[in-house]
């Protein structure tokens, strides 16, 4: 890719002086804010199956889930090493035994890293001390990561978040007092944001010292609050191109030490209504990236006229 950003793969490549996979771990938690209000609660784009499309039954064991998908990679991808990611909905809402025991389950053979998702209003220290000492103790990496989804207050309002700016950064600073690798989830193509947010929400990140970002666009999931604004009306999607417009410049004003764990991802046809405008992720990443080397644009080389 020519270096026009700092890629996951090359990230862990390096850090780990091997190929190195992450191996999605599928949890029986639901979300607080979802919980709260069960007729209006939750974010407007979260469906039923949370970011999990791609896990297995939450009825296997952690250890059943790393073993099936561990010994599937293998075979598949060539890696040696893995990174045990909890991520559906909101890991530290679960008891915090519970938490720990899940946890613990994890750290076996070959991880190398634990990987926690979470929401910035549900960083509480008890979890935060339990993963310092399992990090202790076995010795794997500890990476947390926070849906932000943008910066810009009023958006996060609209897309019933329920939580603050003010809280991303504050559990972003509690999160970094411990060591732990930051990653923040971000949708550039909020249709209530502009480009000056998308560029706002790079120096903002940037400037908390955040380790890694992970991009996507803004899908319609079947069934949520979302997709009847978007079949009613009341709501526009942005274009692919806009899209790739954005992406480009978030890229070029964020910080070039920040790891970009992805720049498009991706959901099941059968679920949305409308995901990545029907197009295939990696055709998305192709035109970033050449968007990318016609303009002339790396990672941070936008940075100076900010």
């Amino acid at each position: 890719m020519d270096d026009l950003y700092l890629t996951y793969a090359a990230y862990l490549q390096k850090k780990y002086g091997t190929k190195v996979y992450k191996l999605p771990v599928n949890l029986p938690v639901s979300c607080p804010h979802r919980d709260e209000s069960p007729e209006g609660g939750g974010c407007i784009f979260c469906g039923v199956k949370g970011a999990a499309f791609e896990n297995l039954a939450n009825s296997l064991s952690v250890t059943e889930q790393i073993r099936t998908n561990m010994a599937f990679v293998r075979r598949k991808y060539k890696a040696q090493k893995f990174i045990a990611y909890f991520q559906t909905y909101t890991s530290t809402y679960l008891p915090v035994e519970k938490f720990k025991a899940f946890v613990e389950e994890a750290c076996g053979q070959d991880i190398v890293s634990v990987a926690v998702s979470t929401r910035p209003d549900c960083i509480q220290e008890p979890y935060l001390d339990v993963l310092s000492a399992l990090q202790a103790k076995y010795g794997v990496d500890i990476d947390i990561e926070l849906g932000l989804q943008t910066t810009n207050e009023q958006t996060l309002q609209r897309l019933n978040r329920g939580h603050t700016l003010a809280d991303f950064l504050d559990a972003a600073r509690r999160v970094q007092q411990r060591g732990f690798t930051l990653c923040a989830h971000l949708i550039l193509d909020l249709p209530w944001d502009t480009m000056e947010d998308v560029l706002n929400t790079a120096r903002i990140v940037s400037g908390a010292e955040v380790d890694q970002v992970k991009l996507h666009s803004l899908y319609v999931v079947k069934g949520t609050a979302l997709a009847r604004m978007y079949q009613t009306g009341q709501v526009q999607l942005l274009t692919m191109e806009d899209y790739v417009a954005r992406a480009v410049a978030f890229l070029g004003h964020l910080a070039p030490r920040i790891v970009i764990q992805r720049i498009i991802g991706r959901a099941p046809a059968e679920d949305t209504l409308i995901a990545n405008w029907h197009t295939s992720w990696w055709k998305v990443r192709d035109l970033i990236e050449d968007t990318m080397r016609e303009r002339g644009i790396i990672q941070g080389s936008l940075r100076a006229e900010t």
